[in-house]
């Protein structure tokens, strides 16, 4: 006979919460007050980019969510992030931002006054039993937030309580933009998806970056360079352990974790072969000695710029002959491209210059078998078999920053100063192509540096850590002993 299917599943693991222990749990609790604070970071370049964005849409409420914690696993939530657009406007980058929701109201001739909606701690006064009962939002099981009023004084702003969102949202609108598919609760609320035109200027408007954030980038950059040297000094022991990816995986990340929020990406740690897949993060291969490792990883900081960097590394601290021709390539390529960098030029003009020394190398090396003028032509484009991918992007808050600015204001726009991008050649020559000789069959080399365009050109930001041949084998050999 069939058993019955159980009448509930199971849930909490904890034990039913007894009214006498309710009642304790409700008393004699000292005050708690967050460490003395007394502003974000950067809070002095919040307003002018509120009133940047203000101006934009007068007369118009604007919602920017930070957005929701995602499940992992069952009640496992991933650690969260608050959308970039929310911490670029209101300098919160924690994880007990998750369902704040940032509100540009409109305020006559002042433009907007900014509102944050939020979850603020729960009392301890019997009311709730949040903050010992709640493993998502209660403080005992996840930390301390702010209250209402340590909120305004953290940002500045006015702090109103989540629960008054809704009303706000469902009832008579004076003219709505959302930034969507941030907040799911914020969409199901206003019924649409959103709004493009919001989300285009808040990309935009990041474009440029004032010197408080090239300050923070720059902090990125040197903990990045940091971590590359702890990696190298871990190679010995990366080198005998079977998933030595895994080995430089963690040791990196254990600087961006010590150092700032943590990676800003996902670290690629990929030696020999796997240097020919762009974004390669499985991150468990062996490595030979005998064979390059590709790393690009970057440090996130506290307040969420990241830094993007690779270097290409001989595992046994020297190149060979082919892996030195192949990197030097790449190398001048890169050269070519930062040469192209300068307030005015054509954003895509860097990433012309680098496939253009890239082209004539592999055409002078008999891998391309037509002229590299042809090759280079759009209805060809047959060396991109071998650099598959362009040769920078812009960089800030997010790896690949200000995505959802206009071609016009972005790809197909010009350079100008205050902009940090990356610029990246690579060559990844795959094991099984045929149309290589065998000796470069496997090898994968790309050159990350991070730039800030300035008046006159561009400064590289990562140039602590060496770019050419030999000047990477003396940084290995010194780390190294």
């Amino acid at each position: 006979m069939t058993q019955p299917l159980p009448s509930a599943n199971t849930g909490s693991h904890d034990l039913p919460v007894s009214p006498a222990l309710a009642a304790f749990m409700s008393t004699s609790w000292a005050a708690t007050p967050l460490p003395a604070t007394d502003r974000v970071p950067g809070y002095q370049v919040m307003p002018a980019r509120r009133a940047r964005l203000s101006a934009l849409f007068p007369g118009e409420r604007l919602v920017v969510p930070a957005g929701q914690l995602k499940v992992r696993s069952n009640d496992c939530d991933y650690r969260f992030r608050p959308h970039s657009a929310f911490s670029w406007l209101t300098g919160l980058t924690g994880e007990e931002q998750a369902g704040t929701v940032l509100v540009l109201e409109p305020d006559g001739d002042a433009g907007h006054e900014p509102v944050l909606y939020l979850r603020p701690r729960s009392p301890r006064d019997g009311v709730s039993e949040e903050f010992y009962r709640d493993r998502r939002y209660g403080e005992f099981w996840v930390g301390r937030r702010p209250d209402l009023a340590e909120t305004t004084q953290l940002t500045g702003l006015r702090a109103e309580h989540l629960d008054g969102l809704e009303k706000l949202l469902t009832g008579r609108q004076i003219g709505l933009r959302v930034l969507g598919s941030v907040d799911p609760v914020v969409d199901e609320l206003i019924g649409t998806g959103g709004d493009t035109r919001l989300a285009v200027a808040l990309s935009e408007l990041r474009l440029l970056k004032d010197a408080w954030e090239v300050e923070q980038l720059q902090l990125a950059v040197d903990h990045t360079t940091t971590g590359f040297e702890d990696v190298v000094r871990a190679l010995p022991a990366a080198l005998r352990h079977p998933r030595g990816e895994r080995w430089i995986e963690g040791v990196f990340n254990l600087r961006a974790r010590a150092e700032g929020g943590g990676t800003g990406y996902e670290t690629i740690a990929a030696s020999g072969a796997h240097a020919g897949v762009l974004h390669w993060i499985r991150n468990d291969g062996a490595l030979d000695p005998t064979q390059l490792l590709l790393l690009d990883a970057g440090v996130e900081t506290d307040t969420r710029y990241t830094a993007d960097i690779t270097r290409t590394l001989p595992l046994s601290g020297t190149f060979s002959p082919v892996q030195r021709q192949v990197y030097e390539l790449v190398l001048a390529a890169q050269d070519a491209g930062i040469a192209a960098l300068r307030p005015g030029a054509s954003f895509r003009d860097f990433h012309r210059a680098a496939m253009r020394v890239i082209a004539e190398g592999l055409s002078d090396w008999g891998v391309l078998r037509i002229p590299a003028e042809q090759a280079l032509r759009e209805e060809s484009g047959l060396y991109r078999r071998y650099t598959l991918c362009g040769s920078g992007h812009m960089l800030g808050l997010d790896v690949h920053d200000c995505a959802k600015a206009r071609a016009q204001t972005y790809l197909d726009g010009v350079l100008a100063a205050g902009q940090v991008l990356t610029v990246e050649p690579g060559l990844y020559l795959q094991p099984d192509d045929e149309t290589l000789p065998l000796e470069l069959r496997g090898i994968g080399v790309r050159i990350e540096d991070d730039l800030v365009i300035t008046e006159d050109g561009a400064r590289l930001m990562s140039g602590a850590l060496p770019r050419t041949v030999s000047g990477i084998e003396e940084w290995m050999g010194a780390l190294l002993g």
